[in-house]
């Protein structure tokens, strides 16, 4: 049968996720929370299936950061100060960080990007929490 060897990769994939999440934040990150909510409403193919799309919603994927640093850079955006740790989750104040549209070649269009203590990062502009640190 088939779906054995798939649901064994699958699980194998899956648990491999954490890992490359702890060390990496981005599409590892989407593809680690992806394959949790895959893992949970179909099981280990839905695990598989979350990752791949987690990562592809996570934000700017790994390949493209330098380039997007580079684009950032270019533009001389000024660098917001904030007094807190510069990390995912942290909410940015509403008013005080300009917020600018990404270009749609990196494929960030939820999301906008801003400096924060000379760091790139993607914020969620309904919110304004950090949802992925670029460098």
């Amino acid at each position: 049968m088939t779906i054995k060897p798939l649901a064994i990769a699958a699980i194998a994939a899956a648990l491999s996720f954490p890992m490359a999440a702890y060390a990496q934040d981005g599409a590892a990150a989407g593809a680690t929370s992806g394959a949790v909510t895959g893992a949970i409403v179909g099981g280990p193919v839905g695990a598989a299936i979350g990752a791949g799309v987690g990562a592809i919603a996570g934000g700017i994927n790994d390949d493209s950061r330098p380039r997007f640093r580079s684009y950032v850079t270019e533009r001389h955006v000024p660098s917001y100060r904030y007094e807190s740790e510069v990390r995912i989750g942290a909410d940015l104040p509403p008013s005080g960080v300009t917020y600018y549209d990404g270009p749609r070649e990196y494929g960030v269009t939820k999301y906008r990007y801003t400096v924060v203590n000379d760091r790139t990062v993607l914020v969620d502009p309904s919110t304004h929490r950090i949802v992925q640190v670029i460098d």
